[in-house]
């Protein structure tokens, strides 16, 4: 029995599984979203966020985690450039998936993964959001201030 057990097997062996998702991390860097099935889409999310979060610290030793999880070079230059100075700000949750519907041949579930960023269709519909997260004390509200007298009200006096 699996109780407990965090990691989705996918129906392949170790190495398999790690190399596919090696694959798929790459090209979800490269292309910015990828279609796949919906738990392959969910084994790459819980892959490929780390592999984000340190690309965010340009340091060797960070590069050198990240290439021995990803393997090509491309990727890795790819993630810490563009990739990296994109969510420099986002503490989290860089990928989204969207659901896409069955697969026609085998009636599997399909979804698109992407990188949140990269969407600017889906982001431009949100208003930007505040940079406070929550207040320090009860504060000052604004006063209710009284009209105030322009010179054009009182010419007409």
């Amino acid at each position: 029995m699996r109780h407990g057990k965090k990691v989705n097997h996918l129906g392949r062996k170790t190495a398999h599984r790690k190399a596919m998702l090696a694959n798929m991390a790459c090209s979800l860097i490269e292309h910015k979203r990828i279609n796949t099935t919906v738990a392959k889409a969910k084994a790459l999310k819980q892959f490929v966020e780390p592999l984000v979060t340190k690309s965010k610290e340009d340091t060797t030793h960070n590069r050198r985690i990240v290439m021995s999880r990803l393997r090509q070079k491309d990727a890795v230059t790819e993630l810490f450039r563009e990739v990296a100075t994109k969510v420099a700000d986002r503490p989290g949750g860089y990928t989204r998936i969207i659901k896409l519907g069955n697969r026609l041949g085998d009636n599997a579930d399909m979804a698109m993964i992407e990188l949140v960023d990269y969407n600017e269709i889906y982001n431009a519909d949100k208003p930007k959001k505040k940079s406070t997260r929550r207040s320090r004390r009860g504060g000052s509200k604004p006063a209710a201030t009284a009209p105030v007298e322009t010179e054009a009200s009182n010419e007409e006096e």
